[in-house]
């Protein structure tokens, strides 16, 4: 399976150099985001809805299934999250079916900071990354120096990823430099002691940007920012990740690479349930994106349930039945 480390691109600053302008100021930032292209809602929910029919023959089907279990951060987000949950699950990410060594380890293990230490150390050597939100996450509603000192706690403690949240606030109030300073200001705090990144993934929260113009304003303001992803939503909101709004991203990361060379990922989260949606998820991708996207350095799903039916669906194509309820754990 490829890496599921996005190359970092050390020049990427120089080639979003065209874009000064736009983010000179708050208006110049405005003119920009505006200036983009309205997005034909029934068009794109109709494209999505015919990419979500598209089938595949077994083979390809197989493929698809362990292709997806690779883009797995598997997550667990709770106020109850003990570190033997932790560890328990960081096992599961290594060794997603004890029974069958051919079965992919998942891109990343998703923590609370405070968890980052216990998942670090449960991980070591295995090359399953450790991604932790940040922020004040889900809420994102805290002070600046907070939320860098939260990113920062989550780097200090070894974290390879950070989630962060965007200030839906100031973002929905029109306050768009705000935003993107933010990003910037958080991708700073991503910098290790020994020079080394974290990886900067944004969350949007989707179901609470309200239209599809603005989620494809947002996407373009945290690319510009310097994203390494771009990511659907928290999980903790009734809109989470739909094919269409997933859709809209990966055309906006498309034509974002074509002005400016720079590649950026998409991580839908919230709501993936089935091995079924994670296959037209794949399929939107290839589609949309191409084929360059459909590696885990640049396409993940967060969940926390999606692991076990693709599980169920592997051994289904490899012994022609179904498991029992205990083949895979509960999480």
């Amino acid at each position: 399976m490829p890496s599921v480390v996005p190359a970092y691109a050390p020049d990427a600053p120089g080639r979003l150099a065209g874009f000064a302008d736009a983010t000179a100021s708050d208006s110049a930032l405005r003119r920009f985001l505006h200036g983009l292209p309205g997005v034909d809602a029934v068009g794109l929910e109709a494209r999505a809805a015919g990419l979500g029919t598209r089938s595949i023959k077994t083979t390809a089907k197989a493929y698809a299934i362990d292709l997806a279990i690779s883009m797995i951060d598997l997550t667990t987000l709770e106020g109850a999250d003990t570190a033997g949950k932790v560890r328990g699950l960081c096992a599961k990410g290594m060794r997603p079916d004890p029974t069958d060594r051919g079965t992919p380890q998942v891109a990343a293990i998703c923590v609370y900071p405070d968890m980052v230490a216990t998942a670090k150390e449960a991980l070591a050597g295995s090359g399953v990354q450790v991604a932790s939100v940040a922020t004040a996450f889900p809420s994102g509603r805290a002070a600046r120096r907070v939320k860098l000192a939260d990113t920062a706690d989550a780097v200090a403690a070894g974290a390879d990823e950070i989630d962060m949240v965007i200030d839906r606030g100031a973002f929905l109030s029109g306050r768009y430099l705000d935003v993107f300073e933010e990003i910037r200001a958080i991708k700073e705090g991503c910098l290790r002691a020994d020079g080394s990144r974290a990886h900067l993934k944004v969350i949007f929260e989707n179901g609470e940007l309200s239209t599809y113009d603005n989620i494809r304003r947002c996407s373009w303001l945290a690319m510009l920012a310097g994203a390494d992803f771009i990511k659907t939503s928290t999980g903790k909101v009734a809109v989470n990740a739909t094919l269409a709004n997933t859709l809209l991203m990966l055309e906006a990361v498309r034509d974002f690479q074509d002005a400016t060379g720079v590649q950026v990922g998409v991580k839908p989260a919230g709501g993936i349930r089935t091995a079924k949606d994670a296959i037209k998820y794949l399929v939107t991708v290839n589609e949309t994106a191409g084929d360059d996207w459909l590696s885990p350095g640049w396409f993940r799903f967060g969940a926390s349930s999606l692991l076990n039916d693709l599980l169920m669906q592997r051994q289904k194509l490899s012994t022609g039945r179904y498991s029992g309820p205990d083949y895979v754990t509960v999480d």
